[in-house]
């Protein structure tokens, strides 16, 4: 918040200067040439300069991060976010929210401490580590059919057979499709008569030969978690956060990524003792 004082003296100035009306600037001619020169630059140039284009990514530039709501889906048992608008320019001068929430809701990442007793929390993670090479495991054909199905070692080699050997040091990223049921608890969850949850994560055997044989960074998902929905021993999860990598979940956007060739930025909040927490993550290429 704001020291002592602030908010009054934003309010009375509100009261007594008006904000003046902003204007659209004109497009003079010099302008204009120099935007078509940025336009040249970033089609030379990919992921290097991004033209907009009317929505926050342009060309090589991808958001891969769900609105935090209190409405998104969380897993059974977390506690329910909440928000509460503390103050507003008409009343206060200033506006702001009061957020209540558990680390692990939304697009978020897992720490190695979200499983690990004196694992590494989210302000130990080095800024090399949020900055990785990212390939995505498309599976959305299968998970449509069959949303128990995992990511298999069999899924691996089929990709680097069409797309090249996965880089070491690389976020490796399912994508299953299942960010479109993301706007019903019910969709998401995909619980069936029992109240077993179905929906599609990685296999263990997957992750164990993606940390041996790729030296992986982490692994994502576009879906609640890492393990498929039917999971009750977690085993992608004490896979591979005891080996001191980490996992993003409830991931958006990744067929909109290449394959291979991007690179995955992951702005995870440092808050202290972290276990993990909510992520703008984004892709550049």
């Amino acid at each position: 918040m704001c020291v002592p004082g602030t908010v009054e003296t934003v309010r009375a100035r509100l009261e007594a200067e008006p904000p003046p009306r902003i204007e659209a600037p004109r497009l003079s001619r010099r302008a204009a040439l120099l935007a078509g020169a940025g336009t040249a630059l970033a089609a030379a140039v990919p992921g290097r300069a991004f033209a907009h284009r009317g929505d926050p990514a342009g060309p090589g530039l991808a958001d891969l991060t769900h609105t935090f709501s209190e409405e998104f889906p969380l897993f059974p048992g977390v506690p329910p976010t909440s928000r509460t608008t503390l103050v507003t320019v008409q009343n206060d001068g200033a506006y702001g929210q009061q957020w209540t929430l558990f680390e692990h809701a939304c697009t978020h990442m897992d720490a190695p401490a979200h499983f690990v007793v004196n694992g590494r929390t989210t302000p130990q993670l080095r800024l090399s580590e949020l900055v990785a090479p990212v390939v995505v495991i498309d599976i959305a054909e299968r998970a449509a059919k069959d949303p128990d199905t995992v990511v298999t070692p069999a899924d691996l080699r089929a990709f680097e057979r069409r797309h090249g050997r996965i880089p070491r040091g690389a976020v490796v990223c399912m994508h299953s499709g299942w960010e479109d049921r993301a706007g019903s608890a019910d969709a998401y969850r995909n619980a069936d008569a029992d109240g077993v949850m179905r929906f599609p994560g990685f296999g263990k055997s997957a992750v164990d030969w993606l940390l041996v044989e790729r030296d992986i960074r982490g692994i994502g998902v576009d879906t609640l978690s890492l393990d498929h929905g039917s999971s009750t021993t977690f085993d992608v999860h004490l896979t591979v956060l005891p080996a001191d990598r980490y996992g993003i979940e409830n991931l958006r956007g990744l067929n909109e990524i290449p394959a291979r060739g991007a690179t995955i930025y992951l702005g995870v909040i440092p808050w202290r003792d972290g276990s993990g927490g909510p992520c703008r993550a984004f892709a550049a290429w």
